[in-house]
């Protein structure tokens, strides 16, 4: 597993839209974003389109700062 940083936005209904960054542990960049897509689409009731996903790097285990993907990656 790598760890992934995800930053994007996605439409709020009160707020216009609304930036988010996202520490993430996956194989590859391409399930990285199905993740998120899934993950922000249940947390806030949203569909895909409604998510845009600017940029997706990967991280270096020694700069992730959540303690799941810390252990998701074996750090």
């Amino acid at each position: 597993m790598k760890a992934f940083l995800i930053k994007g936005d996605y439409a709020d209904k009160r707020q216009g839209r609304q930036v988010f960054t996202i520490e993430m542990a996956a194989v590859d960049e391409a399930a990285v974003r199905e993740k998120a897509l899934s993950t922000l689409g249940s947390q806030h009731k949203l569909r895909r389109w409604e998510i845009n996903i600017a940029e997706v790097s990967e991280m270096k285990p020694e700069d992730v700062k959540n303690h799941v993907v810390q252990y998701q990656i074996g750090v």
